[in-house]
């Protein structure tokens, strides 16, 4: 049986050209289907990093995200009050209040209009988010007309590099620093001292506040005691399923669309690799008549033939994983479905993309060599040696 394997596998290299397009056919499908699902996995993956399981976010109850959300001063005041936040340096509540709000900026490469996340933080917001380092610059000052921007929004937007000035919400704020958010939303994001925000956009109330919890396992007993409170009309979501809750949308569409595109090349790809394994039963006739002589099985025949088109199908899988993993030094923007905002991210490979294309690819041979192997192994001895 190793010796028929063997024989079958040469065949992909004696036929070079019509194993190189099959295979090159397969690759482009895997290709196209990793790189979207990839998409989503970046995009997942930014949001959820965003977030931090010992965080909890309070927001109005049935607000789906910070820029819908409104805490008025009153309820701010309780929920800081609660014994279950950790404290920081100093003995200080680690909480913070917070205003989300869009504005409209202009790209620096294609000179259109997008919503931009500004948020207003206090310095609380710095020890609640560890993963914001400063990149240039410093720190905006309280009291003042001064932002901080994100890497993204400083490399993509029009005057918002550092010492330039921002026109926001009817007034001009000078930036004084970029921050590095790591792998996280925040790097598309504008952050300004909370109180100044709210006095430009004359918001009365907060977009959410911010707390740590002193210890992870209080989370339940947190939600519990405010939804129990009736002076509150708020929730609380741990930082890590708000963001996630943030990505599901848009994620959710990208995964549909990629299993959709994919399905639709797939059948193209699908009918090559059958034309290629039909072709190659019909030039080898006599070979599998001298085989069947020489005694091997119809099964032995079958497998070698399916052994053949998985062959194709593992190549094209390998090949199209290669090119999409170099997607991975690029960074992309686009809107998220729930804030209408600008996002920007990477593309991400993990083992779960891997496999399940591989394992796709995998199918696409096998379903494009069924046929020809069933021919070939129900192929007449006497018919098939007087090819000889």
């Amino acid at each position: 049986m190793g010796l028929l394997l063997a024989y079958s596998l040469r065949n992909l290299l004696t036929r070079k050209t019509t194993t190189v397009l099959t295979a090159a056919g397969m690759a482009l499908v895997v290709f196209a289907f990793a790189s979207i699902i990839m998409l989503a996995e970046g995009l997942e993956k930014t949001l959820v990093d965003t977030g931090s399981d010992d965080n909890v976010v309070v927001l109005r109850r049935g607000s789906g995200s910070e820029v819908q959300s409104g805490v008025s001063r009153d309820q701010a005041s309780i929920v800081e009050t609660l014994p279950e936040i950790a404290l920081g340096p100093g003995g200080k509540k680690l909480v913070a209040r917070e205003l989300v709000v869009l504005i409209t900026m202009t790209r620096r490469a294609s000179k259109a209009s997008a919503n931009v996340v500004v948020r207003g933080v206090s310095e609380t917001s710095f020890l609640l988010r560890p993963q914001v380092r400063l990149a240039a610059g410093r720190f905006p000052s309280p009291g003042l007309s001064e932002v901080m921007v994100g890497q993204s929004i400083a490399q993509r937007f029009q005057g918002a590099q550092l010492g330039n000035e921002i026109f926001i919400g009817g007034r001009n704020w000078r930036v004084v620093g970029v921050f590095h958010g790591g792998n996280t939303g925040f790097s598309s994001e504008i952050w300004g001292d909370v109180d100044q925000f709210m006095q430009a956009f004359r918001r009365p109330v907060y977009s959410s506040v911010i707390f740590r919890l002193s210890h992870s396992k209080l989370y339940s007993t947190v939600r519990d005691r405010m939804n129990g409170d009736p002076r509150l009309t708020l929730e609380a979501k741990r930082e890590t399923q708000y963001y996630r809750d943030q990505s599901r949308a848009l994620s959710t569409f990208l995964r549909v669309l990629g299993v959709t595109l994919t399905l639709v090349f797939s059948f193209g790809a699908v009918v090559g690799a059958m034309i290629t394994m039909h072709s190659a039963v019909a030039t080898r006739t006599g070979e599998i008549g001298t085989l069947r002589a020489l005694g091997f099985q119809r099964r032995s025949i079958l497998l070698a033939f399916l052994v053949e088109s998985l062959a194709l199908g593992f190549i094209g899988g390998a090949v199209g994983l290669l090119g999409a993993s170099f997607l991975q030094f690029f960074t992309v923007s686009t809107t998220n479905f729930q804030t209408f905002s600008e996002l920007a991210f990477s593309f991400t490979m993990t083992f779960d993309i891997v496999y399940k294309a591989m394992g796709f690819s995998l199918i696409m041979g096998f379903l494009g060599g069924l046929l020809p192997a069933l021919r070939a192994a129900r192929m007449n001895i006497v018919e098939a040696l007087r090819e000889v």
